[in-house]
C-alpha cells in the first residue's frame, strides 16, 4: 500500500502542504478532505503544519533579508517584500494583535501565518504575543475553509 494512501500519509501530506508560503491551510484542507481525511482531521493537520513555521519565521526573517539585501537580484525583491509588509502592517499597527488576529484570519491570499509572522516580526511583536494571535487567527480561516470546503463538496459530492 502506498504511503499516501495512508492515514498518516494523508495528515503528513495535509500539514505539508499547509506549510508552504501562499498556500497554506486554505489550500491543505480542501486537498486532506479530496484525499479522504475527515474534515476535523484535515482542518487540525493544515492547522499545525501551518502554524509549524511561525517560530522559524520570527526567528530568522530579519538575518535572512540582511543577507539577501546585499545581492542585485535579491535585494529590490526584500524592500518589495518589505513594503508589502509593512503596508499590511497598518491594520495591525492600529489595533495590535486583534488586527494580527484579523490579518491571519482572513482565509486570502496575502494573508495567512507566513504573512502575520513577517509583519509581526517587522513590527517587533515578541513571539510570545504573536503565537496566540497567530493562532487564533488560523483556527478560525481554517474553521472558513473548512465550511467553504465541505459546502463545495456536498453540492457535488
Amino acid at each position: 500500500m502506498a504511503f499516501l494512501e495512508t492515514v498518516l500519509g494523508r495528515w503528513l501530506m495535509t500539514a505539508g502542504i499547509a506549510m508552504v508560503p501562499v498556500i497554506e491551510l486554505r489550500g491543505a484542507i480542501p486537498i486532506g478532505v479530496a484525499a479522504g481525511l475527515a474534515p476535523w482531521e484535515a482542518y487540525l493537520a493544515a492547522v499545525i503544519g501551518n502554524l509549524l513555521p511561525v517560530p522559524l519565521i520570527m526567528l530568522l526573517v530579519r538575518q535572512v533579508f540582511d543577507w539577501l539585501r546585499g545581492g542585485k537580484w535579491w535585494g529590490p525583491k526584500i524592500e518589495k517584500l518589505e513594503a508589502r509588509a509593512h503596508l499590511k502592517g497598518k491594520v495591525i499597527k492600529k489595533y495590535r494583535l486583534p488586527g494580527l488576529i484579523l490579518l491571519v484570519a482572513i482565509p486570502l491570499p496575502g494573508t495567512g501565518a507566513w504573512t502575520g509572522a513577517l509583519a509581526a516580526t517587522l513590527l517587533d511583536i515578541r513571539m510570545r504575543d504573536a503565537m496566540p494571535a497567530i493562532l487564533a487567527g488560523l483556527l478560525i480561516a481554517g474553521g472558513i475553509t473548512l465550511g467553504v470546503t465541505c459546502g463545495a463538496f456536498a453540492m457535488f459530492g
